[in-house]
C-alpha cells in the first residue's frame, strides 16, 4: 500500500504542479505499477530499492521483449518518481539518479504525400452515416491538416475558440501551454459550416434537457468529445475508402505531414517549432531529415543515372 500511496501523491503532483496531461498520468501509472509489482515479487518496497534493483529491473524488462522506447519511457518515470521521493522527504536519496538508459530507436517518422493527403480530406467528406457526421468529418480532417495540431488537441478543442469566423485558433497544448496557429481558407470553411450544425443539433438537445456542451466536437461519452480512440478508427476509414494504405495513416501521420509539406514548400524551422508546440527546436529538425530521405528516393526512383545500366 505504501507503493501506491507513492505513486499516487506523485501524480497528483505531476496534475497540479506541471498541469501532465491525463493520457500521460494514465501512462506514468501503469509504468509505475508494473515496477511496483515487480518491486513486490522482490518483497522489496519504494524506500528501500537501490540502484542495482532499479537495473534489474530494467533487466527484466529486455527480457521480457519490451521494446527500447518502452523500456525508457518506463526508467524516465522511475527517475521522476525517485526525484519527487527525494524533494519531498520520503527518501533520503534518488537511487536512480545515475543510471543511464537503453536509449531509442532512432527512427523516421512516417508522413504522407500531398496527393495521399487530398484523398483522405475527400474520403472524410463523404464518410459517415449522415450529413452532420460528414460535415464533422470533413472539418476534423481539414482542422488537423491545417494546423498539425495533436490529436487530442484536435478532439478536446473547446468551441469557444472557433466562434467568430477565426484566423487563427488558441491552442492549449502540453503542459497546459497555449500557442496561436493561423487556418486555411477550406479549414475555416469547414468549421464554419460544422459549427452551424452543431449548434444546431445542441439546440434540439438543450430543449429536451440535456446540458449544453463546451466542445467543439461534443459526444454523449464520460469524456464529453469525441475520443481519441473514435477519431483513430474513423481515420482507417477514411484510408481504405481514399485509397491510401491504413497501415500508413495515423492522426499524428497528419500532424508530421503538416510539418513536412512546410518544410518542402519554405517554411524556416523556427517557425514550425512554434506552430507544432514543440518546446526545443531540436525535435522539430527531424523533419529535416525526413524531407532529405523523401528527396533522395525522388532521385533513386526517377534520375535516369541513378538506374542500373541496360545489359548488353
Amino acid at each position: 500500500m505504501k507503493d501506491i500511496n507513492w505513486i499516487s501523491a506523485f501524480l497528483e503532483a505531476q496534475a497540479a504542479e506541471l498541469g501532465a496531461a491525463h493520457n500521460t498520468l494514465l501512462a506514468y501509472a501503469r509504468d509505475l505499477k508494473d515496477f511496483a509489482g515487480w518491486a513486490a515479487d522482490q518483497g522489496l518496497g519504494f524506500d528501500e530499492i537501490a540502484k542495482a534493483q532499479i537495473e534489474s529491473y530494467l533487466v527484466h524488462c529486455d527480457a521480457q521483449g519490451l521494446a527500447k522506447s518502452t523500456r525508457a519511457r518506463r526508467l524516465s518515470a522511475i527517475r521522476q518518481l525517485f526525484r519527487f521521493a527525494f524533494d519531498e522527504g520520503l527518501r533520503p536519496d534518488n537511487p536512480a539518479i545515475q543510471i543511464s538508459g537503453p536509449g531509442r530507436d532512432k527512427r523516421l517518422p512516417k508522413t504522407l504525400s500531398v496527393i495521399e493527403v487530398d484523398r483522405l480530406l475527400d474520403a472524410a467528406r463523404t464518410h459517415g452515416r449522415s450529413p452532420a457526421d460528414r460535415l464533422r468529418n470533413t472539418c476534423l480532417m481539414e482542422l488537423l491538416y491545417a494546423t498539425g495540431m495533436r490529436v487530442t488537441e484536435l478532439v478536446s478543442l473547446p468551441v469557444a475558440a472557433a466562434r467568430g469566423d477565426p484566423r487563427m485558433l488558441l491552442i492549449t497544448g502540453k503542459g497546459g501551454k497555449e500557442r496561436m496557429v493561423p487556418l486555411s481558407p477550406p479549414a475555416r470553411a469547414a468549421l464554419g459550416v460544422w459549427l452551424a450544425e452543431r449548434d444546431s443539433a445542441e439546440d434540439k438537445a438543450r430543449q429536451k434537457g440535456a446540458p449544453p456542451s463546451r466542445f467543439l466536437f461534443p459526444s454523449r461519452g464520460k469524456a464529453g468529445h469525441l475520443t481519441r480512440h473514435r477519431f483513430f478508427q474513423m481515420i482507417k476509414g477514411f484510408a481504405v475508402e481514399g485509397g491510401v494504405s491504413p497501415d500508413k495513416v495515423t492522426p499524428h501521420t497528419l500532424r508530421h505531414a503538416f510539418a513536412t509539406h512546410l518544410l518542402a514548400n519554405g517554411a524556416d524551422l523556427r517557425s514550425i517549432q512554434t506552430l507544432l508546440g514543440h518546446a526545443d527546436v531540436a525535435t522539430t529538425e527531424i523533419y529535416t531529415h525526413v524531407l532529405e530521405e523523401r528527396l533522395k528516393e525522388l532521385v533513386l526512383e526517377h534520375h535516369p543515372l541513378a538506374k542500373d545500366p541496360p545489359r548488353t
